[in-house]
């Protein structure tokens, strides 16, 4: 069955997002979500090479509130290349509204963190500063970690082995994520 037969809608997204996910990305998302029609199916595209995962947890939040607000439904289309942040984005969509074009590729890889601990000062002070930078990476991991286990829920990839892979930048074909059911299909 042809494309535009069996998914018309994919073939003009309502909002369409390529670049590096940051704060000029979220703003154009949200200018185009505001201007988009008040009812019916959305389709959101994207291309990036990733970026911030916080603004893409911030984008799918939003995705998230509309659909429970107004039970509207809301497909997710990636175009060739679904990397890091575009990753994290993609999990705010169940698998059965998550569509790839041909050739796309996704990588979902961990979190990195850079930062340097001036260790200068009385010693509680010491302390306190290592038991904070202890604390922002575990509670990273754990957000990391909700983010995984959103990309597989639906699928046939266990968390743990996502888990396995993140460290090593896992990419994924088009085709093979729709053979893992990472995505419904690819167009």
């Amino acid at each position: 069955m042809a494309t535009q037969t069996k998914y018309p809608l994919l073939a003009k997204p309502h909002i369409r997002l390529s670049g590096p996910v940051d704060q000029l990305m979220y703003q154009s998302f949200r200018e185009q979500l505001d201007a988009c029609p008040d009812d019916g199916t959305l389709v959101v595209a994207l291309t990036t090479l990733g970026g911030d995962p916080e603004v893409a947890r911030t984008m799918a939040d939003d995705i998230r509130l509309l659909e429970e607000h107004d039970g509207r439904e809301i497909l997710f289309l990636g175009k060739v290349a679904v990397y890091s942040a575009g990753a994290t984005f993609m999990a705010a969509f169940p698998v059965h509204r998550r569509f790839l074009t041909r050739h796309t590729r996704l990588m979902i890889h961990e979190r990195g963190i850079s930062k340097q601990i001036n260790l200068d000062g009385p010693l509680r002070m010491v302390v306190a500063s290592i038991k904070a930078a202890l604390h922002e990476v575990e509670h990273s991991i754990e957000i990391e970690e909700e983010g995984f286990r959103d990309i597989v829920n639906g699928s046939k990839v266990e968390f743990e082995d996502l888990r396995e892979k993140a460290p090593s930048n896992w990419y994924i074909e088009a085709e093979q994520a729709r053979d893992l059911g990472l995505v419904l299909d690819v167009i």
